[in-house]
């Protein structure tokens, strides 16, 4: 009976390297004072020994876990719906992956969550947590803080901005690039469907929005969603009964837009010829709707790469990063 082909150690990896058991060590570690050659020399010998790093061990030495943990602040569902969270959770896991290190989800939508996310940390299990779509006054913020663990938001954290380092797209700067754009288009009329106004996305961009149109920006033609689909068909609802006539909406998010471009279909309303929508995001929903959105694209994958620059460098040890807000831009389709 033929036995079980034996697991590479790091005794091979030494031998095949050519280098020193320590060195070995200290290359897998992380150590910087390794030569680039003996880092080379452990690098192939790893492959072609097929030695896998025992990540229970090496925490020992490291006194790391190899492990982040990404909370979207939201209900659940919201994670399948909204296709921002997505390509954030893809982006981040391929970035982390790279450092060899793993990524774990967790959802704190309600009390309960936040609890188990707080045992979960309090445990020991993560070295840095990324947050995603925290709203103001989230008490899970506070508790972050209590257990001094490195954090990182996808966004700014309101009333927490000189405290927690983030990335962010300019949501002020887009939302005045798309209600610039409608007013140039000649539309006398402009709603618009914000985002929650204890997010960074919903209180921004109502800013922008009205940053363009001062005094024209009415409290009949502000109407407040909540980032779904069906949010937006109730909010055009809304402004369909409060005005009308109008003849624009700025829509905080896509996804919401879609939700209106619905509710403008049921009520004999053509799109862009009676009301024009234009969206914020461009995400997979601008391009697949009827008809195609005009946007204003946020570099999605370029907040989630900063983010988890910014958070491997407070797990090494850094001083607080500079938060970074990167700029959008404004894409026109059909719909506007």
């Amino acid at each position: 009976m033929t036995s079980a082909r034996r697991r590479p150690t790091i005794h091979d990896v030494a031998r095949v390297s050519g280098v020193s058991r320590g060195t070995v060590s200290r290359a897998l570690n992380g150590d910087p004072y390794v030569s680039p050659a003996a880092l080379a020399a452990v690098r192939r010998a790893v492959t072609e020994t097929g030695y896998v790093v025992n990540r229970n061990a090496r925490s020992l030495v490291t006194q790391r876990n190899g492990t982040v943990v990404m909370v979207l602040s939201e209900p659940q569902e919201k994670l399948f719906e909204d296709p921002n969270f997505s390509l954030l959770l893809r982006v981040a896991t391929r970035r982390l992956a790279v450092k060899d290190v793993a990524l774990v989800m967790m959802v704190a939508g309600d009390d309960g969550d936040r609890e188990r996310v707080v045992r979960y940390l309090r445990g020991g299990h993560a070295d840095g947590v990324l947050l995603l779509s925290t709203h103001a006054g989230d008490p899970l913020v506070e508790e972050l803080e209590g257990l001094a663990i490195p954090a990182v938001a996808c966004g700014a954290v309101l009333g927490r901005e000189g405290i927690i380092p983030y990335a962010a797209a300019d949501d002020r700067e887009g939302a005045r690039q798309m209600t610039q754009y409608l007013v140039e288009q000649g539309r006398k009329k402009i709603a618009t469907i914000t985002g929650p106004l204890d997010t960074p996305g919903g209180l921004n961009r109502l800013e922008g929005f009205c940053d363009v149109l001062g005094r024209k920006a009415t409290k009949k033609l502000i109407v407040h969603g909540d980032y779904t689909r069906s949010g937006g068909e109730a909010a055009m609802a809304e402004l369909l009964s409060r005005a009308p006539d109008l003849d624009a909406v700025f829509v905080g998010s896509d996804l919401m837009a879609a939700g209106a471009l619905a509710t403008l279909r049921v009520n004999g309303r053509r799109v862009p010829e009676d009301v024009a929508i234009g969206g914020f995001d461009d995400s997979a929903v601008a391009s697949s709707t009827h008809p195609p959105l005009t946007t204003v694209r946020q570099p999605l994958e370029r907040v989630a790469e900063e983010t988890v620059r910014m958070l491997l460098e407070l797990v090494d040890g850094a001083t607080r990063p500079e938060s970074i807000v990167l700029a959008t831009e404004l894409v026109i389709r059909d719909s506007a």
